[in-house]
């Protein structure tokens, strides 16, 4: 019962960040939103303090494409937790707090397993309408794979468990978000 209402709790949310309208052709991109995805695909591990091995994951960016927009989840190992939405906004700086923090740890740590599924990539295309898309940081590669995001929420794909801890960080987001909201109005 606990993760119907989690997950119908964050359907919600998704959808709210989006007007209704036909499935989109092609994505609009707002350009801050394309500035911020190509500063996460062109950072060196390096230049943010990290020196991982060979196979180690140091980041995973997960794109889901809506009709209206792409959502980008992004967490890197040093701390950076984001979500960026292809028409514009998105909620940035959030590893500082505790629970997008342990909630970005636990996403990249079980990332590890789930790379061999994917192929090394230097493209980033936006995921298809339905689908979602991870990106894995692995040493000085990238993996990338994608699938259906019905498939992955529903378990029927191997990506399924990821795919669940990627919106454990999304809720964790959304709470900090709220409370920042509610501060701002009690000021």
């Amino acid at each position: 019962m606990k993760r119907v209402l989690f997950m119908a709790s964050l359907v919600s949310f998704l959808s709210g960040l989006f007007s209704s309208g036909a499935a989109a052709v092609e994505y609009k991109v707002a350009e801050t939103y394309a500035r911020l995805r190509n500063m996460v695909f062109t950072t060196k591990p390096e230049s943010v303090g990290l020196n991982p091995t060979a196979g180690e994951i140091w980041g995973v960016v997960m794109e889901t494409g809506y009709p209206e927009a792409v959502v980008t989840l992004v967490a890197l190992a040093e701390g950076t937790v984001s979500i960026y939405f292809s028409n514009g906004g998105g909620i940035i700086g959030l590893g500082t707090h505790p629970g997008p923090q342990r909630a970005g740890n636990e996403f990249i740590a079980l990332a590890q397993k789930f790379s061999s599924y994917g192929t090394s990539t230097q493209e980033y295309p936006l995921p298809k309408v339905s689908n979602t898309r991870f990106y894995f940081f692995v040493g000085s590669d990238t993996i990338a794979v994608e699938a259906k995001e019905d498939d992955l929420g529903n378990g029927r794909h191997q990506l399924s468990p990821l795919f669940h801890k990627g919106h454990e960080l999304i809720s964790e987001i959304r709470v900090v978000d709220e409370k920042r909201r509610a501060d701002r109005r009690s000021e």
